[in-house]
């Protein structure tokens, strides 16, 4: 499902870059959603990028963690992992952008593309199933065990989203990481003890 979710989000960012009129229908934008009643715009986004760049990060980033989480979710709830995955990637979409709903809902200028709140949610499931996982940014060679990374992203995401200084949106960052943490919780509590005893031992 990941290699589909993908192929999927790669093909309709592609042809959504070469065609205007399709990036503008389908963007978030907070203002539309809630006055022109757009809901679609709530998950259509997430199938859309500013440019090859931000595609490829997300895709990237799906790739390496989105196939070991569905792995695992196929692991832990059997035939419903699958399905499980899924609630946890478009439920992801949703909860990531409520934030910036309620900002911007009279902002008739604010716009968001990308698939960052549900890729974040995926890697913040990762770091509850393997918290000494390591997890390599580009810019630093050596892998970052997860529970560190988390912390930190989590941190760094709270106070750029404060600042608002780039076009970045580090709410959805923030609140899909907390979304896919909880997640799992939510549908097998027992998986917290396993996370803390991975830490203690």
């Amino acid at each position: 499902m990941t290699y589909i979710i993908i192929a999927f989000t790669s093909i309709v960012s592609f042809i959504a870059l070469q065609n205007r009129v399709i990036f503008e229908k389908y963007l978030f934008n907070a203002y539309a959603t809630i006055h022109h009643k757009q809901i679609y715009r709530i998950i259509s986004h997430a199938f859309l990028h500013a440019d090859f760049n931000h595609l490829l990060f997300n895709m990237l980033t799906l790739f390496f963690f989105g196939v070991y989480v569905e792995s695992v979710f196929k692991m832990y709830f059997g035939n419903l992992g699958i399905s499980y995955y899924m609630l946890l990637y478009f439920l992801a979409i949703i909860f990531s952008t409520l934030p910036a709903i309620i900002k911007h809902r009279n902002n008739q200028f604010y716009n968001a593309v990308g698939a960052s709140g549900a890729v974040s949610a995926v890697l913040f499931s990762y770091i509850l199933f393997d918290p000494f996982g390591k997890i390599i940014i580009f810019f630093i060679p050596i892998g970052i065990p997860a529970f560190i990374f988390g912390p930190a992203y989590l941190l760094y995401s709270a106070y750029m989203g404060k600042k608002g200084i780039d076009n970045i949106g580090h709410d959805a960052h923030f609140w899909g990481a907390i979304f896919g943490f909880i997640f799992p919780l939510l549908l097998d509590y027992k998986l917290f003890f396993h996370f803390l005893n991975q830490l203690i031992n």
